[in-house]
């Protein structure tokens, strides 16, 4: 069977995104340290942009915080990244998020994001599952500029809020939708 110098490069070029997002987890391991310092900070940044977020902290039973998403793709792509469980100012557990994906897709970008978790219920769901896929289970509401114009303290409804911030790169467009967090030890 013969192969098309399109199709041979197009095997090349997947193999060579597969094999380096194979390799994120390892490059991007941070100590426990590194990973409280970078949440305090990422969320402070959070707070400082977006006031809602400050406010729904207050209100949250815990908060999960990715500070520094690393997303690439070539056709085939993914992210990973490492964060923390938050109950008050008490770490709870260490976590990473990985997200696997395919189709038009070409270029790199960070982001963090955090996940207000309102309810007992969300919480007891992130604490019980050994992956938990986000858009499976607690409902979780991603916070735009739309939403947020018609959010309160007084119309929070759903189990989960999530914020995506600090975008930087060359990829269109962020989606936590798919996302599969785990527990991880630190």
């Amino acid at each position: 069977m013969s192969s098309t110098p399109f199709r041979t490069a197009l095997q090349v070029l997947s193999t060579a995104a597969f094999l380096s997002l194979s390799a994120l987890p390892m490059a991007f391991a941070a100590s426990a340290e590194d990973l409280d310092k970078d949440s305090a900070q990422a969320l402070q940044a959070l707070y400082k942009s977006h006031p809602l977020a400050a406010t729904l902290s207050q209100k949250a039973k815990a908060v999960l915080i990715f500070p520094n998403i690393v997303k690439a793709g070539l056709v085939f792509g993914g992210s990973y990244g490492e964060g923390e469980l938050l109950e008050g100012s008490k770490v709870d557990g260490y976590y990473n998020s990985v997200t696997a994906s395919w189709g038009l897709q070409a270029g790199a970008q960070s982001y963090g994001y955090a996940v207000f978790l309102m309810s007992d219920k969300a919480l007891k769901y992130v604490h019980d599952t050994h992956g938990w896929e986000i858009g499976v289970g607690p409902t979780v509401v991603v916070v735009d500029e739309g939403v947020a114009k018609n959010l309160s303290s007084s119309t929070l409804k759903d189990d989960a809020y999530a914020f995506i911030f600090g975008q930087q790169g060359l990829m269109a467009g962020v989606s936590i939708e798919g996302t599969k967090v785990t527990r991880i030890k630190r």
